[in-house]
């Protein structure tokens, strides 16, 4: 089959379209053909060699796809050759065949197209497992995304907005700011021209009750999702509400900085780290399975929908990376068998 690795780290050039053996279906997983994967920043990052896949698992990139059922693993009765199913992953994606657990994959909704499903399993799993799982945002508070007209940041405005919260977002231009109010946003922040610091707080209240006694809002957001990382850490504790939960998933800003703990205690704030790739099966599979309960619904009504921002062939990986640092909004996707 063709697959697409990075022997060695590097550009987009290092991207290389080799012959790899086409799996097979061990206990408890499926094989899927792959009609169309998504293209991530942690496949720049692994690219690039920032991004170890972790022990065990394949060098070949792609971190969710679309496709069909070629395969059934003994163990597995909740899927048949031939369903069309989108899957999440540790690896393998930009291949035309990939093992997965059986316990990350999802059912493609009647009328989705593979290019649409491949845009979904990574972001709405990252999305839901750390705001809503982990941060548990709520009705009527305010999330705060870094980076709202990335394929995170477009999901997770709809997935906060599905669930009565209040969403605003730092972006880098005027047209991706319209796009993301276009999409739900209550609040767009244009980190070029704006503090977002200053501003969340002007959004979310006056700055009366700062102390944060008991019944008073201290302006700010509840929960922050970030993808930057060191950067923004100390600017990121301060645009926190009392009892504000700030995660952090992505260190586009580097790995080390220093906090003032007096930012954190006297409100209540807290600061955490997820990474999804390196969660055990079990995790990940649990993780799907409230998706699928949670989120899955509103996918198949429409409700939320995958924002594709271009498609380019498995052969065009390298364009398809080097279109990942140019301004995009939403997913870049890749078909594999057009």
């Amino acid at each position: 089959m063709r697959s697409i690795t990075a022997p060695q780290p590097g550009g987009p050039d290092a991207l290389k379209l080799s012959d790899s053996p086409v799996p097979s279906a061990q206990p408890g997983e499926v094989v899927v053909k792959v009609e169309a994967a998504g293209v991530n920043r942690a496949d720049v990052l692994q690219r690039m060699g920032f991004y170890t896949p972790p022990k065990g698992a394949t060098d070949i990139l792609g971190l969710e796809a679309a496709g069909t059922v070629h395969q059934v693993g003994d163990g597995v009765d909740d899927w048949q050759v031939g369903d069309r199913v989108a899957v999440l992953l540790t690896g393998g994606g930009y291949a035309e065949y990939v093992p997965v657990p059986a316990g990350q994959v999802l059912p493609v909704p009647e009328g989705m197209s593979f290019v649409e499903a491949a845009a979904l399993p990574e972001v709405v799993a990252t999305v839901y497992s750390n705001v809503v799982m982990e941060a548990g945002l709520s009705e009527g508070e305010w999330l705060l995304v870094h980076g709202g007209a990335s394929g995170i940041g477009t999901m997770a405005i709809q997935i906060a907005k599905q669930m009565g919260a209040r969403v605003a977002v730092t972006v880098g231009s005027d047209d991706r700011a319209r796009k993301c109010a276009d999409l739900g946003a209550d609040a767009v922040i244009n980190y070029r021209d704006e503090d977002f610091v200053e501003r969340i707080r002007e959004i979310t209240g006056s700055g009366e009750g700062a102390d944060g006694s008991a019944g008073a809002r201290v302006p700010g957001a509840d929960v922050i999702l970030d993808i930057i990382g060191a950067k923004y850490l100390e600017r990121n504790i301060q645009a926190l509400s009392a009892d504000g939960r700030l995660i952090i998933i992505g260190m586009q800003g580097g790995t080390k900085a220093q906090i003032n703990l007096g930012d954190l205690l006297p409100l209540r704030r807290s600061v955490m780290g997820t990474t999804l790739r390196a969660r055990p099966a079990e995790q990940k599979a649990h993780i799907v399975a409230e998706v699928r309960k949670h989120v899955w619904p509103a996918v198949a009504s429409g409700k939320i929908r995958p924002i594709v921002d271009r498609v380019f062939a498995l052969d065009d990986c390298v364009q398809a990376h080097e279109h990942m640092d140019q301004p995009h909004f939403g997913k870049i996707v890749l078909e594999v068998n057009p």
